[in-house]
């Protein structure tokens, strides 16, 4: 078990999604929602699709009374009531990136009109479904912050005996991957060996990440950016090789 180099896709995902809090949180909300609905059950400790949205959703510090309404609104009627379903999109980027979209939409034509947009505009083009699927893996992620747990050591020996598979140092915190079914229990886990976690939730790793020239990179990221500024899509996943270079084209830009 040891560190790897993932987070810095991560990283600057999120960068990006904290400068759009307001978007951020009604995106949110609406995974919490439909994770609601989706399982039928309002209390998350019956409900373990819920459960990861709402940790997710701590985790970008979305307030209690935010989330307690996206429940509520998962059992409305009439126009409360949430008609949301799950849609992927697959495509390729500039310079042959794979890219992943998860949405939650009330109108499939629209949503899938607006991705296609954002593929031709940016260079790139829509596929079909399991286009690019394959390129990735589902995995639970959790992040612990360095202040509560500083020490790689113990760090290590508390993710193996939690059940986590693998985990690496992201600057401040780190990430700890683990299956996506032992998620909720590996975090459970590890703060009740006294590891406080810092948001939990599910994401797509790439598994063979692709090599570009640092240049294509901004071309890339301009199709990311797009992609998460539509009001529908909830993820966006790629699998552009972050190295020290490619990182260093994105942060000039």
């Amino acid at each position: 078990m040891s560190g790897h180099s993932k987070w810095a896709t991560t990283k600057h995902r999120k960068a990006a999604q904290d400068a759009k809090r307001s978007a951020l949180f009604s995106k949110l909300t609406r995974v919490i929602t439909v994770a609601a609905k989706e399982g039928g059950d309002p209390n998350p400790d019956n409900n373990a699709a819920l459960a990861a949205a709402i940790e997710k959703a701590k985790g970008y510090s979305l307030p209690n009374d935010k989330i307690k309404t996206a429940i509520d609104k998962a059992f409305g009627a009439g126009k409360d009531a949430a008609n949301y379903e799950s849609v992927v999109y697959e495509g390729y980027g500039p310079a042959g990136v794979a890219v992943y979209c998860e949405a939650l939409t009330d109108n499939r034509n629209r949503t899938a009109a607006d991705v296609r947009a954002a593929f031709n505009h940016s260079g790139g083009n829509l596929g079909t479904s399991g286009s690019v699927a394959f390129q990735f893996e589902r995995r639970g992620q959790i992040t612990i912050q360095k202040e509560v747990c500083a020490d790689e050591d113990e760090l290590m020996l508390a993710v193996a005996e939690a059940g986590g598979d693998d985990y690496e140092d992201a600057d401040e915190s780190w990430i700890v991957y683990t299956a996506p079914t032992a998620l909720m229990a590996t975090k459970k886990a590890l703060e009740e060996g006294g590891i406080e976690t810092h948001g939990a939730e599910l994401t797509m790793i790439p598994t063979t990440p692709t090599a570009i020239e640092p240049k294509d990179a901004p071309k890339v990221m301009r199709l990311i950016d797009k992609l998460e500024d539509l009001e529908d899509i909830q993820n966006v996943y790629h699998t552009m090789d972050m190295t020290d270079e490619v990182v260093a084209a994105l942060e000039s830009e």
